[in-house]
């Protein structure tokens, strides 16, 4: 068996680098054990996932016990390996958001392999790049995924997935140790492209500050999540917390109209609800939400961008119930939050949860500390077992983030004499629209390949103080004529819909600094004119 020295990615790449977390033991721990095995044994027959695919259904589509969830991970890791998959292979999961992605997630884990969640919505150019930036071995797609040319992976129909949970030869959970990869996020970076993000198995354990810093979870909990499997907040919050806990995860497949929500989380019991900002600003618009409307919750959890003003209070009023807020980044999950023992303090985003070690370092490069009330990087230190393993095939934007002792991914804060963190933005210029983030340089290459297109950059546009889109503003070829129906086609056929302009302005030239850098603030102005 490999051991966490052989598959890290800077050995699979043929790079060396500064590692992020240096273990003082690497003891025998697999994710999908930690997260099913105990309540598999324990409470065999208590639901574990509850699939609703309708809003008016009188019943659910799916019920898996925590025994039928385990045979289906581990039938679906026997039948991985047994198509020839290897420790460490990765396996691309492009499937829409059903239990079958769930148990598929945690079947690769479970055998040794390397998931990699991807969305559906992604177009098959978008597809082959993760694919092939990280040579999966193999990729399970809900659409018919055309290869190209180069070296052909293993496809696998939503039908063989399905066959898979039902009638793999099972086996036990693969003997893989903390350190060993486990799951390959690929998010929205500094670059044309979106970059790898590394996790080891001990992943699940560095969670365990959230069950009570800002969960308050309890095995009785029953936890809806509004977002999409391909995210970690929703594989994270919505499926490897609640089981790991012993709690039931309840999973909508229909329509997300905000106007929904309330009555599934009655009709579910949901005691715990969990989704982005726009959400909740939805549901207060177009639901009716009173104090006795979901009698079975007793808070929600918010994470993935900065709420609007007046939320908080907007959603207390209206329902009653706390709305804790977390602060967190693909490389280590949520580590700043609110809960039941963390009052929230308006205009900060809450403390470090208990266990970690975050401070503020300077802007400048250094990895001094700055003491309260001064600006800086927010950082985590290096020894948090939650920071992943690094960048898949990138080492030198791993070593950007290597503060000596502490890992600062880019987010920019002040934290005050009582620990509280209020959070500044992103130290880079990635785009948060419609609750997604999105690097404008990956809008941009796909947008300059346009035939008419001189020129083009992107920056994040209000369109309302709680509504930001993607604005793309070009700058056209002598004699092309403005075709703004025909820059939005030619984007929906290169990019998934989320990261999709839906503004564009057709400029003489874009505005740039003396050295030629674009002046993102100034296109968001322009918007506004």
């Amino acid at each position: 068996m490999g051991t966490a020295s052989d598959l890290t990615p800077a050995a699979q790449n043929g790079t060396m680098h500064t590692p992020l977390y240096t273990p003082l033991e690497n003891p025998p721990f697999n994710m999908a054990r930690y997260c099913l095995a105990g309540a598999a044994a324990a409470t065999p027959e208590k639901p574990a996932l509850i699939v609703i695919d309708s809003a008016d259904a009188a019943r659910p589509s799916e019920v898996w016990t925590y025994a039928g969830l385990e045979d289906a991970v581990l039938r679906t890791a026997g039948a991985l390996r047994a198509l020839g998959l290897a420790e460490g292979d990765r396996v691309m999961i492009r499937l829409d958001n059903t239990s079958a992605y769930a148990i598929l997630f945690f079947g690769a884990i479970a055998a040794g392999l390397v998931a990699l969640p991807a969305s559906s919505q992604l177009t098959d150019r978008e597809a082959l790049f993760l694919l092939e930036d990280s040579g999966a071995a193999a990729i399970a797609s809900a659409s018919p995924f055309h290869k190209g040319e180069g070296r052909a992976p293993l496809v696998l129909s939503p039908d063989d997935v399905a066959r898979m949970m039902r009638e793999g030869p099972r086996m036990d959970y693969a003997p893989t140790f903390a350190e060993t990869p486990a799951f390959l996020i690929y998010t929205s970076g500094t670059t044309a492209n979106p970059k790898g993000v590394l996790h080891a198995q001990r992943a699940a354990l560095g969670r365990r500050p959230m069950y009570q810093g800002w969960y308050g979870i309890t095995p009785e909990d029953r936890v809806l999540h509004a977002g999409a499997f391909n995210w970690t907040f929703t594989l994270g919050v919505g499926l490897t917390d609640p089981w790991a806990n012993g709690a039931t995860a309840i999973v909508y497949t229909g329509e997300k109209d905000p106007v929904l929500w309330p009555a599934l989380i009655d009709r579910t019991r949901a005691t715990l609800f969990a989704g982005v900002p726009g959400v909740f600003r939805r549901m207060l618009k177009y639901a009716r939400l009173t104090p006795v409307a979901m009698p079975t919750l007793r808070h929600a959890l918010m994470a993935g961008e900065a709420p609007p003003p007046g939320l908080f209070e907007d959603w207390e009023a209206h329902t009653g119930r706390a709305l804790y807020e977390a602060l967190g980044m693909s490389e280590i999950s949520t580590y700043i939050s609110t809960g039941p023992g963390v009052p929230r303090k308006p205009g900060t985003v809450g403390k470090a949860q208990a266990g970690r070690r975050v401070a503020i370092l300077a802007l400048g490069g250094s990895d001094d500390l700055q003491p309260a009330g001064t600006d800086g990087l927010i950082a985590v230190h290096r020894s948090d077992p939650g920071l992943m393993l690094g960048y898949w095939g990138r080492p030198e934007e791993q070593e950007e983030v290597v503060r000596g002792e502490w890992f600062a991914g880019g987010d920019i804060g002040r934290m005050d004499g009582e620990g509280y963190i209020t959070h500044l933005g992103r130290n880079n210029e990635i785009m948060k629209a419609l609750g997604y983030r999105v690097s404008p340089v990956e809008v941009e290459a796909a947008l300059a390949a346009h035939p008419d297109i001189a020129e083009v950059a992107c920056a994040e546009v209000a369109i309302r103080p709680d509504v930001h889109i993607v604005g793309a503003f070009v700058v056209l070829k002598p004699g092309a004529v403005p075709d703004r129906d025909g820059v939005l086609a030619f984007a929906a056929e290169r990019l998934a819909a989320y990261k999709c302009p839906r503004e564009i302005r057709f400029l003489d030239q874009l505005p740039r600094t003396a050295n030629g850098k674009i002046k993102r603030a100034a296109l968001a102005a322009l918007a506004q004119a």
